[in-house]
């Protein structure tokens, strides 16, 4: 993408678009230009809620990295150096860890050079993400994995394509651990046989052991999911993956600003991550609880409130300014009521009455479509 050149999106598989990218640099050197390339720009500002698809995206801002300006040197070659590990791992058809390739690049310039090309892991992540970005794809395809994060359980099954086998799960048949959410759901892995009415996400995992260890997801023909807090990018690709399959998607997080605001990067996506907002957001999801205004539908959560800390009231008053939460009168009712009250509630309280009590609290909740947008 070079200065008085008809802007392109990248196009084709990760490994040819990594070796366009490193022509393009290589070209700039023989034809003794600067070398250069341009990304989006993934600043605050250029950051837009897309009013008609209902999640984050990026806007049109651009940024150059150019090796011969001093304030960008080090993070032009950086990305380029990260760049060629990727294209050398697609090659061998190896995977590694984010980690993994912080480590791949953790060694000196050279014998007469004492500078490491990468010093800590927060260094290189977000040139991960600058290379995402510039090239159009996820750091999925490009042989790069995170940590697995998140549970699964209900009527489908998984066809997995690894190791040069095929192996087929069913994840109603994985008893009380679960199917594990692997980072990567989109390369070499399919989702067929779904049979569910919708798919409920649990934030916390006790939560989702609770719901497990009483069948709920059999009773009820849902998919059971549980992110283990906030949803990394695996979980989020899944409730997306099985949104379009047509399933409605129902969120049971805490009563808090915190488990909240984990609803909303299911719904809208993530500001850091804007660049694949399509990807990873689901603005069809809703919120069932746990809410403000569930203190006076079941009287036994008065006495089950905590004291909401600073960091608590202060995550709520920032929430309450983005304009994709503020444009919801209902969520803002809450997050006021969060300021006035100065409590939160826990998934958790919903077994004081009886350890059952929040099967029932959730079947209510979806049979009176009493949820929040």
């Amino acid at each position: 993408m070079k200065d008085g050149k008809e802007e392109k999106k990248w196009q084709g598989k990760p490994d040819k678009m990594l070796q366009d990218f490193g022509s393009e640099i290589t070209a700039d050197i023989h034809g003794k230009r600067p070398p250069r390339f341009k990304t989006v720009a993934r600043t605050r500002s250029n950051i837009i809620f897309d009013k008609k698809q209902g999640f984050l995206v990026l806007g049109r801002s651009q940024e150059e990295r150019n090796f011969i300006n001093v304030a960008q040197s080090k993070r032009f070659m950086q990305t380029v150096a990260i760049a060629a590990k990727c294209n050398k791992f697609i090659k061998e058809n190896l995977h590694t860890t984010i980690r993994g390739l912080f480590y791949q690049l953790k060694y000196s310039l050279g014998e007469d050079v004492d500078e490491n090309i990468f010093n800590e892991q927060a260094e290189s992540n977000p040139l991960i993400e600058d290379l995402e970005a510039s090239l159009g794809i996820k750091r999925e395809e490009l042989n790069l994995n995170a940590n697995r994060k998140g549970v699964l359980a209900g009527n489908m099954k998984v066809i997995d394509r690894f190791g040069g086998e095929r192996i087929e799960t069913n994840t109603s048949k994985m008893g009380r651990s679960g199917w594990t959410i692997p980072s990567d759901v989109d390369n070499d892995i399919e989702f067929v046989d779904v049979k569910a009415k919708y798919v409920l996400v649990c934030e916390k995992d006790a939560l989702w052991q609770r719901l497990n260890e009483d069948g709920f997801w059999k009773k009820e023909n849902c998919i059971l999911i549980s992110p283990q807090g906030q949803a990394a990018r695996g979980a989020r690709r899944i409730i997306r993956k099985l949104a379009d399959k047509g399933l409605p998607v129902y969120v049971f997080n805490d009563g808090d600003a915190w488990g909240w605001y984990i609803y909303w990067t299911i719904k809208t996506g993530s500001m850091n991550l804007a660049y694949i907002g399509g990807e990873i957001a689901t603005p069809e999801a809703r919120f069932i609880g746990v809410t403000m205004s569930d203190l006076e539908r079941y009287e036994f959560l008065k006495k089950m409130t905590l004291k909401a800390t600073e960091v608590d009231l202060k995550r709520a008053q920032e929430m309450l300014n983005y304009p994709w939460i503020n444009m919801h009168k209902e969520w803002v009712n809450e997050l006021k009521m969060v300021l006035k009250l100065k409590v939160k509630l826990e998934q958790d309280t919903l077994q004081g009455p009886k350890l059952t009590f929040v099967d029932d609290y959730i079947k209510e909740k979806i049979r009176d479509r009493d949820f929040l947008p």
